[in-house]
């Protein structure tokens, strides 16, 4: 509890934030100050303030905290009054939306930026104004951007901060010119085109049939020019560099659309509107999707498996992830328009194509799986307008980087706060042994600022360890590398890049563990069907393999031999599993693949097939802890560094089930036995929190599988296709 709150400027603002504090009883003392008689006879009345002063000397004798509430341009006048106060060690604080214009107003009425002054700005408002319209739940689930300097106190900083977190805001810190920027792009440039696009028609003499005739989109588009004309004078004057540096870029990007309307260029007008569309889509559901997720997490979304259960059916699983990555990098690359069905709509796979989106390509879709890529050519991408956001897409992270490292211009990679924690130098070293200029963050973490303009030179790179992105990134920077490219590995991994590089017509030669480029061809154009992910379908083949008395049919699954591991180790192991209907689809063997329930054997899963099935063993850990003897699996360290420690993690899982696991540096050795029931952490690994739930068919008790948002993100339609199948699997109703 702080002592005396005082906001000065009773507003709709600093009325919200007075009331708010004061009803949840966070200060013993709640003091008003505003011009306005009539503002502070209504703050106290409404129980906004405790009381209210006109002077501001009396008001701030005693404060702790003083909230600054005025109008942008009043606030150089406030803090000069301020200025000549003995103020103690008390915090100010303000809400304006300009925060370089303040920080300047502070340092000339104080003579330096007082050291207990933090600049704040909550995004928050309503079509309402004036202190009867204070609101205390204002700032619920709304932003408040605190911008501190480097000399500014930090438990001034983590008290307006909790102040905040009081009134249920999610704060962020921010540097002052980097929020002015920022706002001046979201708020302030809309606000101003809304204001003129009005103006302009209201100015002219058949203005009424304009007005009368103007659809719902008008009226959306100029609503905020229904927004206080004196406020955002103030602020358009106080942050007018940022708002003019937008406005600039704008005014360009507006002259090429009206070029391209005047030359009747129809590919330019649907780049602009397809990436327009699907961007403000895109990251839409990315920002709900994290929302859902952070509150997921914080709640602690939990998976209820319930005991025992037989498969039966048919389905089919989402399209491989790996394929979708690949159709869009180089459809984008490719002359002509390329053409992909089957397209996975999972966040990983759209950030790739959003990337891509951001540089210059015309992309539309995806629709019902059907995504149509205007090639561009090898040489003609853009610079991208900013870094390029990545989310949790390690595999886009690494691709690109070995195709960004021979472009002409400067890309930075970002991501979640989980991909800034996986390792990026296992792409970074050999590209830069090529020529690139890649900067990475401690310890060789994202983000990855790649500079453009290097010359990459050809060469043989023998991998210390098997990983299929690393290859795939390497001889994608081995399209633009002088002379050729060869990429050795220690054993064999998924070759999708080396397939689709040839369905582009690009020549590529595999001789044993190495596949060789050569600079100088071109991609082609062509039509990609993009076969169901066999890594999804591995969660329902160990499912039908260990529940008694089980026969499924898993559709059109890519069966590439480098992908099989996990067919080849269940069979191994006794898996009754069979192959129907084998084709070839666009360069990719697909089956369906029937799988019936058996008697599973321990193995020691052999070296050669763990890169086959790296991202599969989560689950396989449960075939193993339902098989009969001991599973060894060794060579596979891989493991610790995926979206979880995955030994560890399954180990820790296992043992809380009573199932005997003992995780080794490089594996894991699991003892199978008798599964009970417990509770179980995914740690946010999506594989993890599946694998537990295809565990519960042979549980004695319910699984409690925790932290298991992410499932949402990487497989949306989990839940259902297991209910579909019989695994008595879903989320936990709260209580």
């Amino acid at each position: 509890m702080i002592g005396r709150l005082v906001v000065v400027g009773l507003g709709l603002i600093g009325g919200s934030f007075a009331k708010g504090l004061r009803e949840r009883g966070v200060c013993r003392e709640v003091v008003g100050v505003d011009l306005d008689p009539q503002s502070r006879q209504l703050a106290v009345e409404l129980g906004v303030v405790d009381r209210c002063e006109e002077h501001l000397a009396v008001a701030c004798q005693g404060a702790e905290v003083i909230q600054l509430a005025v109008p942008i341009l009043a606030m150089e006048k406030l803090l000069g009054e301020l200025a000549k106060l003995d103020l103690g060690a008390a915090v100010l604080t303000d809400v304006g939306s300009a925060k370089g214009n303040v920080v300047r107003a502070a340092r000339l009425a104080f003579g330096e930026m007082p050291a207990r002054f933090v600049p704040g700005h909550p995004i928050a408002g309503s079509e309402q104004s004036g202190v009867e319209a204070a609101n205390v739940e204002l700032f619920r689930r709304h932003k408040v951007i605190l911008t501190p300097l480097q000399q500014t106190d930090a438990q001034a900083v983590q008290l307006v901060d909790r102040l905040w977190c009081e009134l249920g805001a999610d704060v962020e810190h921010m540097q002052v010119e980097h929020h002015d920027h920022v706002l001046a792009a979201t708020s302030h440039l809309p606000h101003l085109l809304a204001f003129g696009l009005v103006d302009s028609l209201a100015k002219r003499g058949e203005n009424l049939e304009i007005f009368r005739y103007a659809a719902g989109g008008f009226r959306d588009f100029t609503r905020i020019a229904g927004s206080d004309p004196v406020m955002w004078h103030d602020i358009f004057l106080a942050n007018r560099e940022a708002v003019l540096r937008n406005l600039d870029v704008f005014r360009a990007d507006l002259d090429a659309l009206r070029e391209a309307v005047d030359a009747g260029d129809g590919h330019q007008l649907l780049g602009v509107f397809t990436r327009a569309r699907v961007a403000r889509e895109h990251f839409s559901k990315i920002l709900a999707r994290r929302a859902y997720v952070d509150a997921m997490h914080s709640n602690d979304l939990i998976f209820l498996a319930n005991p025992g259960g037989t498969l039966s059916g048919r389905i089919r699983v989402p399209g491989d992830k790996s394929i979708s990555h690949r159709s869009i990098m180089l459809g984008s690359l490719a002359e002509g328009t390329t053409e992909v069905e089957g397209f996975l709509e999972g966040e990983d796979a759209l950030a790739t194509l959003q990337a891509f989106r951001d540089m210059g390509v015309v992309i539309e879709g995806p629709h019902h799986g059907r995504v149509t890529i205007h090639g561009v050519g090898l040489h003609g991408l853009q610079p991208p307008p900013g870094p390029i956001y990545l989310g949790n897409s390690g595999t886009s992270m690494r691709l690109l980087s070995g195709l960004l490292a021979a472009q002409s211009f400067d890309t930075t990679l970002t991501g979640d706060a989980s991909l800034t924690k996986r390792p990026m130098n296992r792409v970074a070293k050999p590209l830069r042994a090529m020529g690139a200029l890649i900067e990475t963050a401690a310890e060789g973490r994202p983000p990855l600022t790649i500079r453009g303009g290097r010359r990459l030179g050809g060469m043989t790179y023998e991998m210390p360890m098997a990983s299929a992105q690393v290859k795939s990134s390497l001889l994608l920077a081995g399209l633009y590398a002088a002379g050729t490219t060869t990429v050795i590995e220690p054993a064999p991994t998924r070759d999708h890049t080396e397939r689709m590089l040839r369905g582009f017509g690009y020549p590529v030669a595999v001789e044993g563990k190495a596949a060789t480029v050569e600079s100088g061809h071109k991609l082609t154009a062509t039509h990609i069907e993009v076969p169901a992910d066999i890594s999804s379908a591995a969660f329902f083949l160990v499912a039908a393999s260990i529940a008694e008395g089980s026969e499924l049919l898993l559709e059109h699954v890519g069966i590439n031999p480098t992908r099989t591991g996990v067919i080849d180790i269940l069979k191994l192991m006794g898996g009754d599993i069979s192959l129907e209907n084998q084709r070839e689809v666009g360069g990719e063997p697909v089956a369906d693949i029937r799988v019936r329930s058996a008697k599973l054997k321990g193995i020691d899963i052999p070296e050669d097939l763990v890169p086959l099935a790296i991202d599969e063993f989560p689950v396989l850990f449960v075939a193993a802890a339902c098989a009969e003897g001991r599973t060894v699996l060794r060579g596979a360290e891989e493991l610790r560094v995926k979206e979880s420690d995955r030994i560890q993690v399954m180990a820790d899982g296992l043992l809380a089930l009573g199932v005997k696991a003992e995780p080794t540096p490089d594996g894991i050795i699991i003892e199978g036995s008798s599964i009970g029931g417990g509770e179980v952490h995914s740690h946010g690994d999506h594989r993890i929190a599946m694998a537990f739930s295809v565990a519960s068919l042979r549980a004695t008790a319910p699984i409690r599988i925790h932290d298991c948002a992410n499932v949402a993100t990487s497989f949306p339609n989990f839940l259902s296709l297991a209910a579909q199948v019989g695994i008595r699997v879903s989320e936990e109703a709260k209580s």
